[in-house]
Order: C-alpha cells, then structure tokens, then sequence
C-alpha cells in the first residue's frame, strides 16, 4: 500500500506499521482485509453509516457493469492521462468504476476516497492497483499540493479543499449533470424538468475546457430501476411511479454530462 496520507485529527504524515497506520501522535487506523483504510474519524460522521446505502451502491455496480456510462468512464480517463500526472486523486469515488479506469489509463499512483464504507469495500476488493479509503472530501485525508489531478465525478464540491489538495498548475476535473440528463425519468416525478447548468467555476481555479457528451439509449426495466436506486431522487419514485415504468417495459433515457476541466491558479496561493 502507498504511505501518501496524513492523519485525519492532526495532520501529521501516517505511517505503516504492520497492517496499522500511525502518525507521530499516535492515532492509528486499521487497514481492512480488503486493502483499504478507514480515515473517516466519528466526529467527522453526520451518521452512523454516511454516504451511499448499501442499496445504492449494489444499484450502482449492477448498472454500471452493463457498461453505458462507459463512454464517460473512457473519456474521464483519457484527459486524465493527457496529463501524465504522477498523483490523481479522485474524491466521492464511489465503487471505483473511475478510479480504476484511470490508474489503468496512466503510470500515476492513484487515490479513491469516499464517505461510503460500503463503496469502498467493494472498491478495494476488487481493484487492487488503486488505493482506497474511506474519508471525508470535504477534509480529505492528503498533504497540501499533493495531486497533480483531482477527479470529482457527480460529488460536492468544496472549493477551498481542492485548492488545497491541487499543486500550484495541477488539473481538476469534473463531471457533472448535462441539460437534460435523465430527463425521461424525471418526468415521473416532476411536473416541470428544468435543465441543469454547467458546475461555476470553483475559487482559486480557471475553466479551460469544457465538453457536452451526451447519448440516448433504451434501457430495460431492470436496469431502469438500477439506475434510478443508485441517483439521489430514488427515493421521491412511489410505488405508481415503479409499476409505470414496469408496465412501460423499454425506456429511451438520455445520458448528458458536462466534463469541465480547470486549472489551479498560482496566485490564489
């Protein structure tokens, strides 16, 4: 395992000493059977199992193995590796569909980090060449300038962490919700869709590119539900709602995600 990360409660560079990591103050976390390491102290919890249920991250490993989010997976990757980067770390991680397609993309020591343990359990279990842990984004367990590109990939973000995490010209990249994604979908549940905007600009950073992929498809029921249950709205679906779109059998869904790529400005220093 790669010895990159700093200790949650005070900062101070972990170290491996038999299957622990400690710090200088003598904090220490256990790395699990599967790999990963637990960074995610309880007074940073805001409950007793944060982040992704274990339903939505079954709901998401079922969908995604289907393989139509590919073409956002392999484009993620590639500008990844456009940068021949030496550290990426990619925050809200999730299952590591991402994650793993960029390690596999580029020579660069890559980092998953979620809130979710169940996520990261699956991650580290089956993706051994990537390093995984379970940590806050918003108070992500790494030194200051670590990443020459950070990856975030429909998760929160908190400006001032990533520009702490960035190096002085590191990369960010974002995927985020194009116009009318899902839009099929959303009309089960809302009366009017409205679109959605492209991310702003997050501070101390500057928008280079910015890229609308987009693809429609037919789904059928089962992976309708799957990706339903793996996206935040899931629970507003009503039992009607469910049977509808059962009855329906084949949905024409839309994909759209804007990719935005930024880069870490000097003088925000």
């Amino acid at each position: 395992m790669s010895l990159d990360y700093q200790c949650p409660l005070c900062q101070q560079t972990l170290t491996l000493q038999t299957n622990v990591l400690k710090c200088s103050n003598n904090h220490s976390f256990d790395t699990a059977k599967e790999g990963y390491v637990n960074l995610l102290p309880v007074q940073q919890k805001n409950s007793k199992h944060p982040g992704d249920n274990l339903d939505m991250v079954q709901a998401r490993r079922a969908f995604l193995a289907t393989g139509h989010y590919q073409f956002l997976q392999t484009a993620i990757a590639q500008r990844v590796a456009t940068h021949r980067p030496q550290y990426v770390i990619d925050l809200g991680c999730g299952e590591g569909f991402y994650t793993q397609a960029i390690a596999n993309a580029c020579d660069a020591k890559v980092y998953g980090v979620d809130i979710s343990k169940s996520a990261i359990k699956f991650a580290a279990k089956r993706y051994k060449h990537c390093n995984f842990s379970v940590a806050s984004i918003s108070q992500a367990p790494f030194n200051d300038g670590m990443a020459d590109v950070l990856v975030s990939i429909f998760a929160p973000l908190f400006d001032a962490e990533l520009a702490r995490l960035a190096k002085s010209d590191g990369t960010l990249i974002v995927a985020s919700p194009g116009p009318w994604h899902l839009k099929e979908l959303k009309h089960y549940i809302y009366r009017d869709v409205n679109a959605h905007t492209a991310i702003s600009v997050p501070d101390g950073f500057e928008l280079i590119e910015q890229t609308l992929l987009e693809q429609q498809i037919s789904l059928p029921f089962n992976d309708v539900k799957n990706l339903i249950t793996m996206t935040p709205f899931a629970w507003k679906f009503r039992p009607e709602h469910w049977q509808q779109l059962e009855q329906q059998g084949e949905q024409v869904v839309t994909l759209s995600f804007y990719v935005s790529q930024f880069t870490r400005l000097t003088d925000s220093l």
